[in-house]
């Protein structure tokens, strides 16, 4: 019987906007764009120039720090753009996409009879070891490193998540191809999260080879980083891998096929979307394929995952790597009359100022909201607030305030290791003091990095 770890501290945000449970029609994808902004930590060297024929598996990028990592084409066709901004930075390569994809070949083989650098070396080759993240820095996995284990969360309790069940369905054999090759990348368990208050995927609860925890309690209980917390904590000079489980069956193809075949499924959500259902896509995808003609009229806000952590995009926008989830919400632009001085029931708040309070806690209320962060940036003062959200040993105010004043050791002590953007981006929704909270922690990261290495 699995362990079962209770999450106290938490909220759930109800929104407006969940996808239905079925899948829309599938639309070919035309381009593709890998974005170098997905991964953090990495200094990227390009290997194509516009006008080059590439195949699914080509490399497009690799790791100047780590030639071996590289990034690859998730279709076949010309690379049609290399998108630079300022001061010549990478900003993505696009590719347009043939009609039928034609794959590189690296050779089907059963990952129970290879050792660890054959693993790595198919990996790395293929474009499949950016699934891999990194703790602690929330970076690529580093190939020379052995991580102490490796976490898997199966289910997502992010506003609006879609639901595992449908992303995974049919995926048991390509599931455990990806599990038996990341059991040969640590000496430790491959450790799944799944939730005890819903059924979990079965592609997921019949794994083998996995240490299955469960988790009870409101959002962050689903983030990884909150799993690892109450299992394995990372201490200084521990490392931890991270994986999403449509990425573990990508991997899993790669040994089943010998082709890297980076299919997904991604949910489209949000109040102003028209028709909320499930795609069949591939990593990369143009937005403008789930959103197009697909919503309301006036302001709105496309992002490329969750409301929390995910990225604002155009409509001419790509889907990131990492984000299984499409949202459209007002831009929430408009000044608002009197602010919070009127007594609504429709603005979410964990405090009890707002009346809403009470439909949150005893009731099934669902918001309608927007990007306003109702009120401008303040003094960043001690309120209790972060710590009804972040179910963390961590002072979580002091150690935003050490990431502010660039203090390398109260960082260390303050617990920086143990954490990422997504862990804090419940406190950025409940900050009284409007303060950008995952962008100075990854401030903070970076700095470690640089420092510490």
């Amino acid at each position: 019987m699995s362990d079962v770890k209770k999450i106290k501290r938490g909220v759930d945000i109800k929104l407006v906007g969940e996808a239905d449970k079925e899948f829309a029609p599938d639309k070919s994808v035309k381009t593709i764009a890998i974005k170098p902004v997905d991964f953090n930590g990495v200094r990227f060297k390009p290997v194509v120039k516009e006008g080059d024929e590439v195949k699914a598996g080509t490399p497009l990028l690799y790791h100047k720090d780590s030639e071996q990592v590289k990034f690859c084409s998730t279709v076949s066709g010309e690379v049609a753009q290399v998108v630079r901004g300022a001061k010549r930075r990478l900003l993505e390569i696009r590719v347009i996409a043939d009609e039928n994809i034609d794959y590189e070949d690296f050779g089907a083989a059963d990952p129970n009879t290879l050792d660890r650098e054959d693993i790595v070396e198919k990996m790395t080759a293929s474009g499949c070891w950016p699934f891999l993240k990194q703790r602690p820095y929330n970076v690529v996995a580093d190939p020379e490193k052995t991580p102490k284990a490796i976490f898997i969360s199966g289910f997502d309790s992010a506003p609006l998540a879609p639901d595992m069940s449908l992303l995974m369905e049919g995926l048991e054999k390509e599931f455990q191809a990806g599990i038996n090759a990341l059991k040969k990348l640590t000496d430790g368990k491959i450790h799944l999260g799944l939730s005890a208050r819903e059924t979990p995927s079965p592609v997921l609860a019949n794994a083998e080879g996995v240490t299955i925890t469960k988790y009870d309690g409101p959002h962050p209980a689903g983030v990884v980083g909150v799993q690892i917390a109450q299992v394995d904590p990372i201490n200084r000079g521990e490392t931890v891998w991270t994986v999403n489980p449509e990425h573990v069956a990508i991997i899993g193809r790669l040994f089943l096929e010998g082709k890297f075949d980076a299919r997904i499924r991604v949910a489209v959500t949000g109040s102003e979307v028209k028709d909320r259902k499930y795609h069949n896509t591939i990593i990369g995808a143009p937005v403008a394929n789930f959103v197009k003609g697909n919503m309301t009229e006036g302001k709105n806000r496309i992002i490329s995952g969750n409301v929390l952590t995910g990225t604002k995009l155009d409509d001419e926008g790509y889907l990131s790597i990492y984000e299984r989830q499409i949202t459209v919400i007002p831009e929430g632009d408009e000044p608002e009359l009197f602010g919070w001085l009127l007594p609504k029931t429709d603005k979410f708040s964990i405090s009890r100022t707002l009346p809403s309070w009470i439909q949150r806690k005893f009731g099934d209320k669902k918001y309608e909201l927007d990007t306003n962060t109702h009120g401008e940036r303040r003094a960043f003062v001690v309120s209790g607030e972060y710590e009804q959200v972040f179910p963390f040993d961590i002072y979580p105010v002091q150690l935003l305030k050490a990431v502010i004043t660039q203090d390398i050791e109260r960082m260390e002590n303050l617990g920086i290791y143990e954490v990422v953007e997504e862990d804090m981006a419940l406190c950025e929704v409940v900050c009284t003091s409007k303060m950008p909270v995952q962008s100075i922690l990854r401030e903070g990261l970076d700095m470690m990095r640089k420092e510490l290495g």
